[in-house]
């Protein structure tokens, strides 16, 4: 959420910063009327309420000598429901106000390139070589049907198109993955592992951002009021929703979790196969960052995922996303893309973004500024990486003429020794 000064007290920056993620900027417009309103009710009532005192105190000395204080009293009373009234009213702006607030988007970061969608991005670097091969390289469908690691069908059937059966080996790929990302955080990075839920309630989501803007993207369970979490991001920013944290800064947590998105496959693209799914895993990345420093624990961040890819030792490349490309909530993101042979086109993986206040504000975390005073930091995350891509460029990078598949050696020993996936016999 945006702070009202900051709209009010730098309006030309931010609405230039909307206009760059191509929000319109009269979004601030009913925002700026609204607090306006509320501003000169609470100026109106402060002068009602220093009216009633005053005469409150004229009453005592009428009552003391002895006049008669039945108007004014009759007045006082008027005064009173007046200003009832008026609490009402500024209850009702405020709310109005808040959820005004909730609608409008973070603004982008001065560093973001301008453009309108994903073709403006602007490729930061690239890492590794593209693999050739002497033989036409298979998309990961046929390879994982043929060495059965995934049954399309049968997830299918289980819960139809977006979901899939991992079976075998290809269900100790994604364990393996799943194990050896969240070791590498927390015993080379540094951050701290957590599991959380996979339901949150209405605050979380609307905390992190994903509500009200993306209702209609995620799986509600309306009798309980639950959602089904997107990212581990909504759970694990909202673990300190309504607290000071008190923790040196920065507090890094690393945390797996099942994903579920509604989108998933839309308009038909890519609905077979690991590339949009409605149930996916990842490991994700959250950083609680002190306000003067979070650019550069954005960058680290980044670093962190990317090792992840480095040690697997799979071609991939950096973009940051302009304007347009950006998410609701973020200020500055970089996505990360693997290569996919199969494919011929590459898969992101991975998007690390820097959210500056903007859902601290609307989960109200705060942290000890060195004056003692809580103030709002900035909220970081990042996929650290997406499992189901990551598969697809494992097994279409790592294939060989003869249907199998070479793993990367970082993972071998949580494949409990399996250097390469053969067709079952």
């Amino acid at each position: 959420m945006l702070d009202i000064r900051r709209i009010r007290d730098d309006l030309d920056e931010v609405r230039a910063g909307l206009a760059l993620k191509g929000a319109d900027p009269a979004v601030l417009d009913r925002v700026l009327e609204l607090d306006k309103a509320r501003r000169a009710r609470l100026t109106e009532m402060e002068g009602l309420k220093g009216r009633r005192n005053a005469v409150s105190k004229d009453i005592g000395q009428l009552k003391r000598s002895g006049e008669d204080t039945t108007e004014v009293q009759a007045s006082m009373r008027a005064l009173g429901e007046e200003i009832a009234a008026m609490e009402v009213e500024g209850r009702a702006n405020e709310e109005a106000l808040h959820e005004a607030l909730l609608a409008i988007p973070n603004t982008a970061h001065t560093s973001t390139p301008a453009g309108s969608d994903a073709s403006s991005n602007v490729l930061v670097r690239e890492h590794g070589d593209i693999p050739t091969f002497d033989f036409k390289p298979k998309g990961h469908v046929a390879l994982a049907e043929d060495l059965a690691l995934v049954d399309f069908a049968r997830g299918a059937k289980l819960s139809g198109a977006g979901f899939v059966l991992y079976t075998g080996t290809g269900a100790r790929l994604q364990r393996a993955l799943i194990q050896y990302m969240l070791d590498v955080h927390v015993t080379h990075h540094g951050y701290r592992e957590v599991w959380p839920p996979s339901v949150v309630n209405r605050e979380s989501m609307t905390g992190t951002g994903q509500l009200p803007k993306m209702a209609e993207d995620m799986y509600h369970v309306p009798s309980d009021d639950l959602y089904l979490i997107p990212t581990a991001e909504v759970p694990v920013t909202n673990i300190y929703r309504d607290e000071v944290i008190d923790e040196p800064l920065p507090l890094k947590l690393t945390a797996y979790t099942p994903c579920f998105r509604r989108e998933a496959g839309a308009a038909g693209k890519d609905t077979r196969g690991l590339i949009r799914m409605h149930q996916f895993d990842k490991v994700e990345m959250v950083k609680f960052v002190d306000p003067a420093t979070s650019y550069d624990e954005l960058e680290t961040l980044l670093a962190d995922a990317e090792d992840i890819l480095q040690r697997l030792e799979l071609p991939y490349r950096v973009l940051q996303l302009c304007g347009g490309d950006l998410s609701f909530a973020a200020a500055k993101c970089y996505d990360i893309e693997l290569w996919a042979p199969g494919q011929n086109d590459w898969l992101e993986v991975s998007s690390c973004s820097n959210f500056e206040d903007f859902q601290a504000r609307r989960a109200n975390i705060r942290h000890r500024a060195d004056n003692g005073k809580p103030q709002h930091l900035h909220t970081i995350n990042g996929s650290g990486v997406a499992l189901p891509r990551l598969v697809v460029a494992i097994l279409e990078n790592g294939q060989r003429a003869d249907g199998s598949i070479e793993l990367p050696e970082a993972i071998v020993p949580y494949m409990g020794g399996l250097s390469r996936i053969e067709r079952p016999s």
